[in-house]
């Protein structure tokens, strides 16, 4: 009788679409909850790695080109602990050295190398040559390349607010976290290193092509 019972309950969830999926978003989401919650209170994924620094305002708008362009579609920044991974790209990636990183970009597809440590592991020249033409550099590339970044120039009109709402969000204002060991603190500051950028290139103003590779030069350079 009990069996029977049983099978009448099971009958009443499967045979009811509505309630079917109630359950099963209830059953999902608690169990995200489970796995995710205790990451939130782990110092390990909330605290910022030991040499973890800011972005300065070239770094900061070559991370904007970088979104713009699409990059996160071919290459993700998220190693994974591998051998064949680790071998290939260098140590796995690991939470603190994204927690400044909103929106994350670990990328989800491969179909370029992964960027996670392709900092200062070419040259300035050498990214140049490959944004401006990949096969020149890579054969076998099927990267489209990116001349006009060679010709535009950074626009700093909404540098200094993405700094202060990034110095704001996370709360770095200390000496320790400061990128060029003087300050990040004030918006004096931040608008000297602004500056930097439009006195570049004889006060023509960086190219989106430098802010590229300046930004693509410190990818994983800050784990020790």
């Amino acid at each position: 009788m009990s069996n029977n019972n049983s099978q009448n309950k099971h009958e009443i969830v499967e045979k009811n679409v509505g309630l079917m999926a109630i359950l099963t978003v209830f059953a999902i989401s608690f169990g995200a909850l489970v796995e995710i919650t205790p990451l939130m209170f782990q110092d390990d994924t909330t605290k910022p790695v030991d040499g973890l620094r800011p972005l300065t305002a070239l770094e900061m708008e070559g991370r904007d080109i970088y979104v713009r362009e699409g990059c996160y579609n071919c290459h993700s920044q998220m190693i994974r602990p591998f051998r064949d991974e680790v071998e290939r790209y260098g140590h796995y990636s690991v939470a603190g050295e994204s927690v400044w990183d909103h929106p994350f970009q670990w990328g989800s597809k491969r179909t370029g190398p992964d960027l996670a440590r392709v900092g200062e592991r070419y040259s300035d020249d050498w990214h140049h040559a490959h944004l401006m033409d990949p096969r020149a550099v890579v054969p076998e590339s099927n990267m489209p390349a990116f001349p006009w970044l060679d010709e535009n120039r950074v626009d700093t009109t909404h540098t200094l607010k993405k700094l202060q709402i990034f110095r704001d969000s996370f709360g770095i204002d200390k000496a320790s976290d400061r990128y060029d060991g003087k300050g990040y603190g004030s918006d004096e500051e931040l608008q000297a290193d602004i500056a930097k950028i439009e006195a570049m290139n004889g006060g023509q103003g960086a190219t989106e092509m430098q802010a590229l590779i300046a930004y693509l030069q410190q990818l994983g350079t800050h784990l020790k």
